[in-house]
Protein backbone atom coordinates (compact mmCIF):
# COMPACT_ATOMS: atom_id res chain seq x y z
CA UNK A 1 0.00 0.00 0.00
CA UNK A 2 1.02 3.67 -0.80
CA UNK A 3 1.99 5.38 2.40
CA UNK A 4 -0.23 8.06 2.58
CA UNK A 5 3.35 10.48 3.84
CA UNK A 6 4.82 9.76 0.42
CA UNK A 7 2.08 11.45 -1.16
CA UNK A 8 2.59 14.94 -2.35
CA UNK A 9 -0.98 16.93 -1.11
CA UNK A 10 0.42 19.19 -3.85
CA UNK A 11 -0.21 17.12 -6.70
CA UNK A 12 -4.12 16.81 -7.15
CA UNK A 13 -7.06 17.72 -5.13
CA UNK A 14 -7.71 13.86 -4.75
CA UNK A 15 -3.93 13.92 -3.11
CA UNK A 16 -4.66 16.56 -0.78
CA UNK A 17 -8.39 15.28 0.13
CA UNK A 18 -6.24 12.07 1.12
CA UNK A 19 -3.68 13.64 2.84
CA UNK A 20 -6.14 15.75 4.54
CA UNK A 21 -8.82 13.03 5.56
CA UNK A 22 -5.44 10.82 6.93
CA UNK A 23 -4.27 13.98 9.17
CA UNK A 24 -7.78 15.18 10.58
CA UNK A 25 -8.31 11.25 11.07
CA UNK A 26 -4.99 10.85 13.26
CA UNK A 27 -5.64 14.26 15.31
CA UNK A 28 -9.22 12.48 16.16
CA UNK A 29 -7.33 9.76 17.90
CA UNK A 30 -9.56 7.84 15.69
CA UNK A 31 -8.31 4.45 13.30
CA UNK A 32 -9.91 3.83 9.84
CA UNK A 33 -11.68 1.15 11.06
CA UNK A 34 -13.05 3.21 14.30
CA UNK A 35 -13.86 5.97 11.63
CA UNK A 36 -15.89 3.82 9.34
CA UNK A 37 -17.79 2.43 12.14
CA UNK A 38 -18.96 5.84 12.81
CA UNK A 39 -19.72 6.75 9.12
CA UNK A 40 -20.96 3.05 7.96
CA UNK A 41 -18.41 2.05 5.41
CA UNK A 42 -15.73 -0.09 5.85
CA UNK A 43 -11.55 0.61 6.31
CA UNK A 44 -10.52 -0.49 3.27
CA UNK A 45 -12.64 2.00 1.76
CA UNK A 46 -10.60 4.80 4.23
CA UNK A 47 -7.60 4.07 3.44
CA UNK A 48 -7.98 3.58 -0.26
CA UNK A 49 -9.49 7.28 -0.25
CA UNK A 50 -6.36 8.49 2.32
CA UNK A 51 -3.64 7.07 0.04
CA UNK A 52 -5.56 8.77 -3.29
CA UNK A 53 -6.72 5.05 -4.31
CA UNK A 54 -10.61 5.85 -5.19
CA UNK A 55 -12.23 8.71 -5.49
CA UNK A 56 -14.52 10.40 -2.44
CA UNK A 57 -18.31 10.78 -2.76
CA UNK A 58 -20.52 14.23 -1.75
CA UNK A 59 -22.45 11.23 0.61
CA UNK A 60 -19.16 10.26 1.85
CA UNK A 61 -17.72 13.93 2.44
CA UNK A 62 -20.71 15.11 3.89
CA UNK A 63 -20.62 12.17 6.48
CA UNK A 64 -17.07 12.55 7.27
CA UNK A 65 -17.74 16.32 7.89
CA UNK A 66 -20.18 15.48 10.57
CA UNK A 67 -18.42 12.66 12.05
CA UNK A 68 -14.87 14.68 12.39
CA UNK A 69 -16.60 18.38 12.65
CA UNK A 70 -14.63 20.02 10.06
CA UNK A 71 -17.22 22.25 9.29
CA UNK A 72 -17.88 21.80 5.68
CA UNK A 73 -14.30 21.19 4.58
CA UNK A 74 -14.68 17.70 2.82
CA UNK A 75 -18.00 19.01 1.07
CA UNK A 76 -16.48 21.75 0.09
CA UNK A 77 -13.24 19.89 -1.70
CA UNK A 78 -14.91 17.07 -2.72
CA UNK A 79 -16.13 19.57 -5.58
CA UNK A 80 -12.89 20.30 -7.03
CA UNK A 81 -11.71 16.93 -6.42
CA UNK A 82 -15.17 15.32 -8.83
CA UNK A 83 -14.13 18.42 -11.50
CA UNK A 84 -10.65 17.34 -11.63
CA UNK A 85 -11.91 13.78 -12.69
CA UNK A 86 -13.48 15.19 -15.99
CA UNK A 87 -11.52 15.33 -19.00
CA UNK A 88 -8.40 18.05 -18.50
CA UNK A 89 -9.34 19.56 -21.92
CA UNK A 90 -12.97 19.89 -21.16
CA UNK A 91 -11.93 21.13 -17.09
CA UNK A 92 -11.90 24.71 -18.53
CA UNK A 93 -15.23 24.67 -19.56
CA UNK A 94 -16.81 23.25 -16.98
CA UNK A 95 -15.42 25.98 -14.52
CA UNK A 96 -17.22 28.38 -17.26
CA UNK A 97 -20.14 26.82 -17.13
CA UNK A 98 -20.18 27.02 -13.08
CA UNK A 99 -20.11 30.67 -13.59
CA UNK A 100 -22.50 31.24 -16.34
CA UNK A 101 -25.90 33.00 -15.82
CA UNK A 102 -27.37 31.68 -19.47
CA UNK A 103 -26.46 28.65 -20.93
CA UNK A 104 -28.19 27.56 -24.28
CA UNK A 105 -27.39 24.66 -25.91
CA UNK A 106 -27.69 22.42 -28.85
CA UNK A 107 -27.11 18.67 -28.61
CA UNK A 108 -27.47 16.60 -32.02
CA UNK A 109 -27.19 12.96 -30.94
CA UNK A 110 -27.36 12.91 -26.87
CA UNK A 111 -29.20 14.33 -23.63
CA UNK A 112 -27.04 17.73 -22.45
CA UNK A 113 -24.96 16.53 -19.80
CA UNK A 114 -26.46 19.22 -17.36
CA UNK A 115 -29.74 17.12 -17.67
CA UNK A 116 -28.82 13.58 -18.21
CA UNK A 117 -29.92 10.82 -15.02
CA UNK A 118 -26.91 8.81 -13.46
CA UNK A 119 -28.17 5.95 -15.43
CA UNK A 120 -28.03 7.43 -18.42
CA UNK A 121 -24.43 8.93 -18.19
CA UNK A 122 -22.85 5.86 -16.58
CA UNK A 123 -24.20 4.30 -20.40
CA UNK A 124 -22.95 6.96 -22.65
CA UNK A 125 -19.47 7.03 -20.16
CA UNK A 126 -19.18 3.70 -20.23
CA UNK A 127 -19.39 3.09 -24.00
CA UNK A 128 -15.93 3.26 -24.57
CA UNK A 129 -14.40 2.06 -21.86
CA UNK A 130 -15.17 1.01 -17.58
CA UNK A 131 -11.64 2.78 -16.28
CA UNK A 132 -12.69 4.46 -13.41
CA UNK A 133 -16.46 5.18 -14.47
CA UNK A 134 -17.85 5.92 -11.00
CA UNK A 135 -15.33 8.53 -10.65
CA UNK A 136 -16.13 10.28 -14.11
CA UNK A 137 -20.53 9.70 -13.74
CA UNK A 138 -19.96 11.43 -10.02
CA UNK A 139 -18.09 14.06 -12.08
CA UNK A 140 -20.90 14.73 -14.11
CA UNK A 141 -23.82 14.41 -11.79
CA UNK A 142 -21.65 17.31 -9.45
CA UNK A 143 -21.80 19.05 -12.71
CA UNK A 144 -25.50 19.36 -12.58
CA UNK A 145 -25.14 20.66 -8.47
CA UNK A 146 -25.66 24.55 -10.52
CA UNK A 147 -29.26 23.49 -11.37
CA UNK A 148 -30.03 23.56 -7.45
CA UNK A 149 -28.67 26.99 -6.31
CA UNK A 150 -30.19 29.71 -5.20
CA UNK A 151 -29.72 31.25 -8.25
CA UNK A 152 -29.53 28.71 -10.73
CA UNK A 153 -28.55 29.77 -14.72
CA UNK A 154 -31.16 29.73 -17.57
CA UNK A 155 -30.61 26.75 -19.41
CA UNK A 156 -31.94 26.75 -22.57
CA UNK A 157 -31.56 22.88 -24.72
CA UNK A 158 -32.76 22.67 -28.39
CA UNK A 159 -32.31 18.72 -28.67
CA UNK A 160 -32.38 17.12 -31.82
CA UNK A 161 -35.35 13.77 -31.89
CA UNK A 162 -32.75 11.34 -32.96
CA UNK A 163 -31.60 11.68 -28.64
CA UNK A 164 -34.76 10.88 -28.22
CA UNK A 165 -35.01 7.74 -30.06
CA UNK A 166 -31.29 6.51 -29.79
CA UNK A 167 -31.22 3.92 -26.93
CA UNK A 168 -28.89 4.67 -24.34
CA UNK A 169 -28.02 2.09 -21.54
CA UNK A 170 -31.32 -0.03 -22.48
CA UNK A 171 -35.35 0.82 -22.43
CA UNK A 172 -35.45 1.31 -18.76
CA UNK A 173 -32.85 3.83 -18.21
CA UNK A 174 -34.38 5.65 -21.33
CA UNK A 175 -37.82 5.91 -20.11
CA UNK A 176 -36.04 7.13 -16.88
CA UNK A 177 -34.30 10.26 -18.91
CA UNK A 178 -36.70 10.62 -20.52
CA UNK A 179 -39.65 11.27 -17.16
CA UNK A 180 -36.20 13.18 -15.77
CA UNK A 181 -37.05 15.62 -19.22
CA UNK A 182 -40.31 15.71 -18.51
CA UNK A 183 -39.85 16.28 -15.03
CA UNK A 184 -38.11 19.48 -15.47
CA UNK A 185 -41.10 21.37 -16.91
CA UNK A 186 -41.34 22.39 -13.54
CA UNK A 187 -38.47 24.64 -13.69
CA UNK A 188 -38.91 27.93 -14.74
CA UNK A 189 -34.85 28.46 -15.43
CA UNK A 190 -34.87 25.01 -17.35
CA UNK A 191 -36.50 24.94 -20.61
CA UNK A 192 -35.98 22.44 -23.67
CA UNK A 193 -37.07 21.87 -26.87
CA UNK A 194 -37.22 19.20 -29.20
CA UNK A 195 -35.83 19.73 -33.19
CA UNK A 196 -37.98 17.11 -34.97
CA UNK A 197 -37.52 15.25 -37.73
CA UNK A 198 -39.79 17.07 -39.77
CA UNK A 199 -37.26 20.22 -39.88
CA UNK A 200 -35.09 19.13 -42.21
CA UNK A 201 -31.74 20.77 -43.07
CA UNK A 202 -31.56 23.30 -40.56
CA UNK A 203 -28.67 24.78 -38.67
CA UNK A 204 -27.96 22.37 -36.64
CA UNK A 205 -26.13 20.23 -39.32
CA UNK A 206 -22.37 20.82 -38.29
CA UNK A 207 -22.68 19.75 -34.81
CA UNK A 208 -23.32 20.13 -31.09
CA UNK A 209 -22.50 23.43 -29.33
CA UNK A 210 -22.69 25.59 -26.49
CA UNK A 211 -23.17 29.11 -25.76
CA UNK A 212 -22.48 30.66 -22.29
CA UNK A 213 -23.36 34.48 -21.36
CA UNK A 214 -21.80 36.12 -18.01
CA UNK A 215 -23.38 39.00 -16.22
CA UNK A 216 -20.05 40.34 -15.93
CA UNK A 217 -17.26 38.27 -18.01
CA UNK A 218 -16.87 37.91 -22.11
CA UNK A 219 -19.61 35.72 -23.78
CA UNK A 220 -18.06 32.28 -24.94
CA UNK A 221 -19.15 29.17 -27.57
CA UNK A 222 -18.21 25.56 -26.75
CA UNK A 223 -17.67 22.65 -29.30
CA UNK A 224 -16.00 19.60 -29.47
CA UNK A 225 -14.55 17.03 -31.45
CA UNK A 226 -13.61 13.64 -30.57
CA UNK A 227 -10.29 14.71 -29.26
CA UNK A 228 -10.56 17.99 -27.41
CA UNK A 229 -13.05 20.59 -26.78
CA UNK A 230 -12.88 24.23 -28.14
CA UNK A 231 -13.96 27.79 -26.44
CA UNK A 232 -13.77 31.31 -27.52
CA UNK A 233 -14.53 34.33 -27.09
CA UNK A 234 -14.02 35.54 -30.93
CA UNK A 235 -16.92 37.86 -31.45
CA UNK A 236 -17.15 36.42 -35.17
CA UNK A 237 -17.50 32.73 -33.43
CA UNK A 238 -20.39 34.22 -31.05
CA UNK A 239 -22.18 35.88 -33.60
CA UNK A 240 -22.10 33.24 -36.19
CA UNK A 241 -23.16 30.62 -33.00
CA UNK A 242 -25.82 32.97 -31.73
CA UNK A 243 -27.11 33.07 -35.05
CA UNK A 244 -27.05 29.08 -35.17
CA UNK A 245 -29.04 28.98 -31.78
CA UNK A 246 -31.63 31.45 -33.50
CA UNK A 247 -32.37 29.55 -36.35
CA UNK A 248 -32.74 26.53 -34.14
CA UNK A 249 -35.02 27.67 -31.87
CA UNK A 250 -37.22 29.09 -34.97
CA UNK A 251 -37.49 25.51 -36.27
CA UNK A 252 -38.06 23.38 -33.14
CA UNK A 253 -40.86 22.66 -31.68
CA UNK A 254 -42.54 24.90 -28.97
CA UNK A 255 -41.51 24.10 -25.07
CA UNK A 256 -45.04 22.37 -24.58
CA UNK A 257 -45.03 20.69 -28.20
CA UNK A 258 -41.44 19.45 -27.23
CA UNK A 259 -42.74 17.92 -24.18
CA UNK A 260 -45.95 16.06 -25.76
CA UNK A 261 -42.99 14.85 -28.19
CA UNK A 262 -41.10 13.43 -25.49
CA UNK A 263 -43.81 11.45 -23.68
CA UNK A 264 -45.28 10.19 -26.81
CA UNK A 265 -41.62 8.50 -27.63
CA UNK A 266 -41.69 7.57 -24.19
CA UNK A 267 -44.65 5.93 -24.55
CA UNK A 268 -44.17 4.38 -28.08
CA UNK A 269 -40.52 3.21 -27.43
CA UNK A 270 -39.80 2.66 -23.60
CA UNK A 271 -43.27 2.13 -22.11
CA UNK A 272 -44.65 -1.48 -21.28
CA UNK A 273 -45.49 -3.75 -24.13
CA UNK A 274 -46.40 -7.33 -23.69
CA UNK A 275 -43.56 -10.28 -24.31
CA UNK A 276 -44.00 -12.92 -26.79
CA UNK A 277 -45.25 -14.72 -23.34
CA UNK A 278 -47.77 -12.51 -22.24
CA UNK A 279 -46.00 -10.96 -19.72
CA UNK A 280 -45.17 -7.44 -19.79
CA UNK A 281 -41.64 -6.37 -20.10
CA UNK A 282 -40.47 -2.78 -19.92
Amino acid sequence: MVNIRDLDPSASPLDYYGSELRRLREEAGLKQAQLGDIIFCTASLIGQIETAKKVPTRDFSERIDAALGTGGTFSRLVGLVLRSQLPHWFQPYAEMEAKAAYISTYQAQLVDGLLQTEGYARAVLGARTDGNLDARVAARMERQRILGRENPPLIWVVLSEAALHQEIGGREVMRGQLTHLLGLQGREWVQVQVLPFTAGAHAGLPGTFSLLRFDDDPDLVYTEDFVQGHMTANPQALREGSLRYDHLQAAALSVEESAALIARVMEERYGDHPGPDGRTVA
